[in-house]
């Protein structure tokens, strides 16, 4: 069950209409989120109110009645939320926003192409599209109700934006996200070449069990290196989530504490919240019991087995490398010395190696090639501390930045064969 079930509708607002005008989702003026609460009460955020000072008691309630209780007047896109909760009894949360990414959909009259990532596809299904109309009017209420009635949770308004829906304000934040996530995705690996996308069976391959073998157990002992590494995993976690490296339900980190056991994060658990009692305790093939263990559990377990160097792993997909995974196009890390000294070669997978040839996986990932990258689905970096694979992480995907931005300046030169050779000699890397 979701962390939120009981705070109240004022508050989760407030704290989702921080996240997007953090993250620049959305404008001062922009944005508008709503819950309908169990006695049919709708909650929502005003209309002409500073977007990035919002507290609790400037959320508007209007009573099933249609008389408002609150200083403010809501939100002028009040219209459509009304129509959508009407139409579609399953959804209690609506969220609409301006992200630049979904933006540059809106406005090129295209939709993002949920195949780009597996995760994109299960959680936000197919994309519906409602035709432009005037903000706030009866008539763009209809197209995007029109939208939701027929099966979508997940809609971009023409010349406006993207509107997400869910049972919770938490799970149509998420959709919110992972669709942004999805844009800027096809976004960066369109700078490269043509995006590729993954097929239906690819994306129910991926969605299979393979954790059938782990068992839950209750720990009898916790020492203070687990206590000290579950504080270090959630701040890193959380920062990374600040970072916009990974969606709030998607990114696994994993620390050895012992040679037995490691620490997890847990499945569909917000990243940006994250506490250290809610990382998963695994030994062995058994976890730690009243947990969610992460999906990837199967696949840490098998690098950790094959490499007793390696002390952590980050899974994450970090938007401007993961152009290139989309891309099909090699990352070359020659861009500045620390690029190389941290990341070598960087080998990139085909979609599917680590389901059906993992052993290529756990044989690359090691001392010598510390960070890989898996085609659609996501980087691997490794490290002897969690820190060590979290810098790895970043200067990734900073590079990567780089060398987009680079391409508009007539392309990356990388650094030559002579002063790599140099770099391995300075610093001692291996050969």
């Amino acid at each position: 069950m979701s962390k939120n079930y009981l705070i109240h509708p004022r508050d989760q607002i407030v704290d989702i209409m921080q996240r997007i005008y953090g993250y620049g989702m959305t404008t001062t003026s922009g944005g508008n989120l709503s819950i309908l609460d169990s006695d049919g009460n709708l909650w929502i955020s005003p209309g002409g109110v500073d977007k990035g000072t919002l507290q609790r008691e400037d959320i508007v309630c209007v009573k099933p009645d249609g008389s408002i209780e609150g200083r403010h007047k809501p939100s002028s896109e009040f219209p459509f939320h009304s129509a959508i909760y009407k139409i579609r009894p399953d959804v209690k949360a609506i969220l609409h926003a301006h992200p630049p990414a979904l933006v540059s959909f809106s406005v090129a009259g295209k939709i993002p192409n949920t195949f780009v990532h597996p995760d994109v596809k299960v959680s936000c299904g197919t994309v519906g599209y409602a035709p432009y109309e005037v903000p706030g009017s009866k008539e763009l209420g209809k197209n995007v109700a029109a939208a939701f009635a027929a099966g979508h949770s997940t809609i971009l308004l023409e010349n406006h934006g993207a509107c997400t829906a869910g049972v919770t304000l938490e799970e149509a934040f998420h959709r919110f996200e992972t669709l942004d996530f999805c844009a800027r995705l096809i976004n960066r690996a369109s700078q490269l070449g043509e995006p590729r996308y993954l097929s239906e069976t690819d994306i129910e391959f991926s969605q299979l069990d393979r954790n059938s073998d782990f068992r839950p157990f209750d720990p009898e002992i916790r020492s203070s290196d687990e206590m000290e590494l579950r504080y270090q995993m959630a701040l890193l976690i959380r920062r990374a989530y600040s970072q916009m490296l990974f969606t709030s339900t998607e990114g696994t980190f994993a620390v050895r504490v012992d040679a037995e056991r490691i620490l997890v994060t847990p499945r569909r658990i917000d990243r940006g919240t994250i506490q250290p009692e809610d990382l998963v305790l695994v030994k062995g093939q058994r976890y730690e019991s009243g947990r969610r263990l992460s999906r990837a559990a199967w696949l840490i377990k098998a690098i950790f087995d094959a490499q007793p160097e390696i002390n952590s792993l980050i899974l994450a997909h970090p938007p401007h490398l993961m152009g290139y995974a989309v891309a099909h196009e090699d990352f070359d890390p020659r861009v500045i010395p620390e690029s190389y000294i941290l990341l070598r070669e960087m080998p990139s997978f085909p979609f599917g190696t680590q389901f059906r040839e993992c052993e290529k996986i756990t044989s690359t990932l090691s001392p010598r090639y510390p960070v890989i990258l898996i085609e659609n689905d996501c980087m691997i970096s490794s490290g002897r501390t969690l820190l060590e694979a979290f810098d790895r992480m970043e200067v990734a995907e900073y590079s990567a930045k780089a060398t987009l931005s680079a391409r508009n300046l007539g392309g990356m030169k990388p650094i030559s064969d002579a002063q790599i050779a140099d770099l391995i000699k300075a610093f001692k890397l291996l050969p």
